[in-house]
């Protein structure tokens, strides 16, 4: 209980926090766009950089959390693409869905993480989300050129879009400095743990105000579906074959976590700007994070995790 209250309700708090301000006009659009850009492009790298870098790869979860959980989500990803006819929603409908089944919100989770299983399940943490964004970034951009409205398919856009992709240089630089053992200077590190915190608080703020449910009532049968496979089917697939992969119990229990976060805020401004179909991306985000604050807690004490 007390990992619920020190790790779950405060993420959510600040989510909340997000959506009052919002909601009370604190910053116009464009200011509420600035934090954002800021969030996304200094403050999350300047987070996830220290965090892959400091990670112990060599731990025996670190494997298979990454395996499983990367494995999980390609599953349902090609399942959620071989149901596409029988789905009947638009192309740009589609790509919404498509991100709004496997994509997650590594806010929610890396503190959560920390408060249930510790510093050391937080590295491990940390190695899965340098594994599993970017691939799953790699193909919801892929996704979205083919299926965005106006994208037709355009590879070398979404070529581009990777290369461009704060979170995969900010993993890949973490990697590559792990992996080669560069030294850690105190004044580099120093940096980065000031703006670690302020990349936790901002991107959960920026959440919350970008929560919309204006969308969600008006087609509840397609996002019910979403969020049952996003919160529910996913993290048990997740959780089993992190399992079969040899992982720990403290692994299984990282990759029910990961699954079981919300969609990500980053899969609406990606909708948006690269054709999907953004209100509906909105309301997935929305309602997996609203539900996501009673089912999180629920599987974590299910499986004996608080």
């Amino acid at each position: 209980m007390s990992a619920l209250l020190t790790g779950v309700v405060p993420v959510f708090a600040m989510i909340a926090l997000g959506w009052g301000l919002k909601w009370r006009a604190f910053l116009s659009d464009d200011g509420w766009r600035a934090v954002e850009r800021l969030t996304y492009f200094a403050f999350y790298p300047a987070f996830l950089i220290p965090a892959v870098w400091r990670a112990d790869f060599t731990g025996g979860a670190a494997g298979p959390v990454a395996l499983g959980t990367v494995g999980a989500a390609m599953v349902v990803a090609g399942l959620t693409v071989l149901a596409k006819p029988a789905l009947r929603i638009s192309d740009p409908a589609f790509t919404s869905v498509f991100q709004g089944v496997i994509r997650w919100n590594g806010f929610v989770f890396l503190p959560v993480a920390g408060a249930v299983f510790g510093p050391t399940g937080l590295g491990v943490a940390a190695v899965a989300f340098g594994v599993l964004a970017p691939a799953l970034n790699v193909v919801c951009v892929l996704a979205l050129a083919r299926w965005g409205a106006g994208q037709g398919g355009g590879w070398r856009l979404a070529l581009s879009s990777l290369a461009r992709n704060p979170i995969i240089w900010a993993c890949g630089l973490g990697a590559a400095l792990n992996l080669t053992g560069v030294p850690k200077p105190e004044l580099v590190m120093g940096v980065f743990d000031l703006m670690g915190p302020g990349a936790i608080a901002l991107g959960l703020i920026t959440a919350g105000a970008g929560l919309s449910f204006r969308y969600a009532a008006s087609r509840p049968v397609l996002m019910l579906t979403v969020t049952t496979i996003k919160l529910i089917v996913l993290p048990l697939a997740m959780y089993w074959l992190t399992g079969a992969l040899g992982g720990d119990r403290m692994a299984q229990g990282l990759a029910l976590l990961a699954g079981a976060s919300p969609g990500a805020a980053a899969s609406y401004v990606m909708a948006r700007q690269m054709g999907g179909d953004a209100p509906l991306m909105a309301g997935v985000v929305a309602l997996t994070t609203v539900v996501s604050a009673f089912t999180i807690p629920i599987l974590l004490a299910l499986f004996g995790y608080i």
